[in-house]
Order: structure tokens, then sequence, then C-alpha cells
């Protein structure tokens, strides 16, 4: 049972360790050689990679190895909400939360073995363009396009932002404002800088710098308390009615969910775009797959041996009690992995782990800000500027992350108000609500080419309806503090939002004739990789022109922007490739020689089984 990791439990006198809420000069030192190094690869970025187009700024000139879009993956997803969330929620609930990072094992595979394909196929930077693609017209690509940056702003940036700056209260003192403000900045000229390329290089240094620092915490832990043998008693997947990880409400409900993240999210899915050709796309997921294990016993277990450390902090009294605490009514559960970290890290490690939380912080900033930037810039800004130039474009793209700046920094306030006792759950609860009909929008896309745009628009927009419905009966009827009575109506309070998902994901479909793609389309109605404006005209939606990108000239006083954002239009290479030249370009990039397609099938087996004994292993 999960009942020894209930926030709410009756308190429990434990041996307390002092903590330290300042660093030392050595701690200080170690986080300043972070961000110069940080800086250093975002200026050999800026130098050296081909960001003077849409390609090479967005997606890296599809020139990364599987190495690089593999820790790129994976340090994209394990931002601070994970160190504070995960490992909070491991300190709440024990071992359950850990069934999020094996479910993206298989999902994870299922991205490079069935949806990069199409995508690749389908020539798109972004996802809303894809639907733009497939289905025709522009309503689902704007549909899409305004949602992913509603989720990316509400969710991922107001939830790191709360998380960053919870650490950095904790272990250096320093006024949360200016702090947020310095990480945000640095975090935007990298992305502004050096687009994709940057972002992937200092994936990988802070990959190293995360596994690094997390082991090391982990191991220093374990020996702190002796090993978890014998003092804890939690499963993953529980019984239909439990509060926390129901089996049938994660595998039916909460998988949906997690589908259109790791399948159909920008931030994930531009990655691997970066990729070489098919192969390093597979090769990339198989190891990002097997990094995902390690959550599980360096954010998981650490937050469980908070719990044990630390009972009379994290252990929820009551409300005034968390307030003197944490200053949230809801619980402490969030301070679990902070606290962790000063009080068992030695001197200049602490700086270590400060430097990983500020690598986890600004992972998820610079890949939210490139995801947010390209889609603004390909899926809105070029549908209302239909003629925009190359120069355009890239400018706008740079301005949109000024101005998610701008937003986050303002979004502060509400973030510490918005606080809870579980941060990792709020966020999958919400996106529990709203994107189940995307991920089953995108999976009828790739698998039915009968699914038409008319089925497909009101089905997602149905179950975004229902969704917000239930999103706002849940911020209407809050669950209760602490040792508060739950007078909640039943069908809030008795009902798992992972249950709820289950409904949402149901989409209503039309079935219709192959759609007619202006005689460019494969037989599943995707469009070639140059052609970057034409659409699927189907029920008498109209068509697009395809564009060439112009030059916009070399203005004189132009020249320090053009250098700060890397900008050298050339208007033959801007232009859209001829049908030969996209033929051979498809063709390599799906291109699997017989030995490394069977070496990667292979792994996939191995991983499938590896997913299928940790469920099995830590359930049973």
């Amino acid at each position: 049972s999960g009942a020894d990791f209930n926030p709410c439990l009756r308190h429990r006198k434990t041996t307390n360790m002092a903590t330290s809420s300042t660093m030392e000069a050595a701690d200080i030192v170690v986080v300043a050689l972070y961000f110069l190094l940080v800086l250093a690869i975002g200026l050999l970025a800026m130098w050296k990679a081909n960001h003077s187009t849409v390609s090479g700024y967005f997606l890296a000139g599809r020139s990364m190895n599987w190495a690089a879009v593999g820790a790129s993956l994976f340090v994209s997803n394990i931002g601070s909400e994970h160190f504070i969330g995960l490992a909070g929620s491991g300190a709440a609930s024990g071992f359950s939360v850990a069934a999020w990072e094996f479910n993206a094992l298989l999902l994870m595979q299922l991205l490079g073995w069935l949806f990069i394909p199409v995508y690749i196929l389908s020539g798109v930077y972004t996802m809303p363009e894809y639907l733009a693609k497939r289905f025709g017209g522009q309503r689902l690509k704007v549909y899409f396009a305004t949602l992913s940056l509603v989720l990316y702003i509400f969710t991922k940036l107001s939830v790191n932002l709360y998380t960053g700056a919870l650490f950095i209260q904790e272990s250096l003192g320093w006024n949360i404002y200016l702090s947020i403000i310095l990480l945000i900045g640095m975090t935007a000229i990298l992305t502004v800088t050096g687009g994709l390329v940057a972002v992937i290089y200092t994936d990988v240094i802070q990959a190293i710098l995360m596994i690094g620092g997390a082991l090391t915490l982990t191991g220093i832990s374990l020996y702190k308390v002796g090993g978890l043998e014998g003092k804890v008693e939690s499963f993953i997947l529980r019984g239909p009615t439990d509060p926390d990880l129901p089996w049938p409400g994660f595998l039916l409900g909460q998988t949906p969910a997690s589908l259109w993240y790791w399948c159909a999210d920008q931030v994930i899915v531009q990655r691997v775009l970066a990729a070489k050709n098919i192969s390093h796309v597979k090769a990339s997921t198989i190891m990002a797959g097997f990094l995902k294990i390690l959550p599980m016993f360096i954010i998981v277990i650490p937050g469980m041996i908070a719990r044990i450390l630390f009972a009379d902090d994290l252990i929820c009294i009551s409300p005034e009690h968390c307030m003197e605490v944490c200053g949230s009514p809801a619980g402490c559960s969030n301070i679990a992995y902070p606290r962790l970290v000063m009080s068992v890290m030695p001197i200049g490690l602490r700086g270590l782990m400060l430097a990983v939380m500020i690598a986890a912080l600004m992972s998820d900033l610079d890949s939210i800000f490139n995801s947010a930037s390209t889609i603004f810039t390909l899926d809105i800004y070029k549908m209302l500027r239909k003629q925009s130039t190359l120069r355009e474009l890239l400018i706008v793209g740079r301005l949109t992350v000024v101005f998610l700046v701008v937003i986050s920094i303002a979004w502060v306030p509400v973030v510490i108000e918005m606080q809870g006792g579980q941060m990792f759950y709020y966020t999958q609860e919400v996106s529990n609500y709203l994107t189940p009909p995307i991920a089953a929008m995108f999976l009828l896309a790739v698998l039915w080419h009968r699914c038409n745009e008319t089925g497909a628009f009101w089905g997602a927009l149905t179950g975004f309806v229902l969704g917000t419905f239930r999103l706002t009966l849940g911020f209407i009827y809050r669950e209760p503090l602490c040792d508060q009575p739950d007078n909640r109506p039943s069908f809030i309070k008795d009902v798992h939002f992972m249950y709820v998902a289950q409904l949402y994901g149901t989409q209503r479909t039309e079935a219709a004739k192959s759609p007619e793609c202006n005689g460019n389309a494969d037989l599943n109605g995707h469009l070639p990789l140059n052609d970057t404006s034409v659409t699927v005209s189907q029920n008498g939606l109209p068509k697009q022109k395809v564009d060439c990108y112009g030059d916009a000239g070399n203005s004189r006083c132009l020249q320090f922007v053009n250098w700060f954002c890397g900008i050298q239009e050339d208007p033959v290479s801007a232009c859209v490739q001829s049908p030969q030249e996209h033929e051979k370009m498809v063709e390599e990039l799906l291109y699997e020689s017989p030995r490394m397609k069977m070496i990667l099938n292979l792994a996939l087996v191995f991983i499938c089984g590896v997913t299928i004994f940790l469920f099995v292993y830590f359930t049973l």
C-alpha cells in the first residue's frame, strides 16, 4: 500500500538534521563556472552553427547525431519541476509517481518508429503545420498552435519558474524575482543567439551535470539512512479506487495525455526532427528511453529519503504548520529535494546541485522558448503575413522569445499563489483535461487516412470544451487542506482525473473519401518535404499557395542585428527544393541499412521488455 507516504499522516518524530540556508564561497564558484560554460557554448553555437535559415535555426539543420538528440530529449523532459515535483510526490506517495517515467519508455519508441517517419515525409517544422497539411484548411492549425502556446505558458513556464525559484530560495536565500529575471535572461540569450543547435549542445552538458549530481546525492542519501530496505512499502500501479494512481485510469486515461506529450508536443518532436536520419531518430529514442529509468533512482527515491529524514517538516500536520515550514497551506512535499540537498551534500557539491537545478530550469525554458517561437512564427505569423521574408521570420522568432520572457516574469506572482501540495500532480491533471483529444486526433491522422478535417476539428473542439469545463470545476472545488473535511461534490472528489481523461480522449470522427493533395500526396495524404505551403483540399476548404522566401536586402544599419541573430540571407538556399531534391532528401532521411535496422529492432524489443519488467517488479 502507499499509506506510509500520505502527506496528511499523523505527526511522527524523527531525527532532525541541521540545514543551512546559505552557500559557501566554493558553492558560488561552482555556480559561476557553470554560467560561464553555458555562455561559452551559446557563443560557440552562434559562430559555428548554420542558423541563418529556418531549418538551421529551428531544426539544427537536421545534422544532430543520435547521442546529442537522445540527451536533449531526456533533459528537455527532466526539468526543475521533476526535481521538485517528482521528488515531492515521491515523498508524499512513494513509488507510484515513477509510473510516468516508465510509461515514457514505450511512448518514445512509438514516436521514433511510427510518428517521426510520417512527420519527415510530410516535411513539417511544427505540429500545427502537420495538421494543416494532413487535413487541409487553417482552423485545426490555428487551434492547435494556440492551445500549445497556452499550455506552454500556464503549465510549463509557470511550473518551471515556481519550482526553480523555490530551490533558489531554499538554497541561496536570494530575492525570487531577481533570480528568475537573471535565469530567464540568460536562457533567452542562449536561445535567441544559437537556435536549436545551442539548445541541444547545452542539453548534452546539462544531462551530464544532472545525472552526475543527482547520482551523487542519491548515494550520499542512501548512506545516511542505511538503505531503503524495510523502510518503505509502496507500489507503482495500485487498485482502481486508489487516490494517487488507479491502474485502469493510468493505462487508459493517462496514456493518451502522455501520448500527446511524447509524440505530438513541439518541444519533444522538434528535437527528434533535428536528427540526421531515421536511424539516428530511433537510436535517440532508445537512448532517451534508457535514461528515463534514472529518475526513479535519482529523483523519486531521494524524495522518499527526504520524507524519512525530515518527516517533521514534510508531513502536513495542519495548514498552520505547513505555512510555518514552507509558506503553503496545502503541503510541504515540494521542498523535499532542496531540503535534502542543503542538508546532506558537502560544501562544493551543494553548488554542483544548484548548478544541476539551474541546468534543469534553463533546459526546460530554452526548450519552451525555442519551440513556442517556432509555433508562433511558422503557424500563426506566417499565416497572417504570407509574403514574409526569411529575415522577417527569423527576427519574429527571436522577438517571440523576448515576448515570452516578459509574460513569464509577469506571471511569477500568480505562480507563487498557485503552489500546492504536489506540483507534479497539478501539471498532470491540467494536461489530462486538455490534451487527450489532441492525442486521439494525431493518432487517427497517422493511422486512419479516412479521418477528415470536419471530424477531427469538431471532435477536438468538443473534447477541449468538456476538458475546460471540468478543469474549471476543479479550480472552483479545490481539494481540502490537510485535516480539513472534503465537502466537494461526489463527481469531483470520487472520480479521479485519469478516468475523466478516458472520456475526453474519445473523439468524433467522420469517414471521407481519400483526400486530394494537388497530386503530390502519398497514400495517406501526407505532403512532401519541400511543399511548405500546399495543403489538402477537401470539403470545399481553400488551398494555399507555395511560398518561396526571397532576399530582404542587406541594410547597413541592421548589420549588428544580423550578426547577433545569425541572419545571413541566401535567396537561393532559402527557396523551397525542387521535387528531385526533395525526393533525394527524403530517401536519405528515411534510409536504413539492413544491419542497422536489425540492431535497432532488437534494441526496441529489449527496451519494451525492460519496461514491462520494471512495472511488474515495482507493482507486485
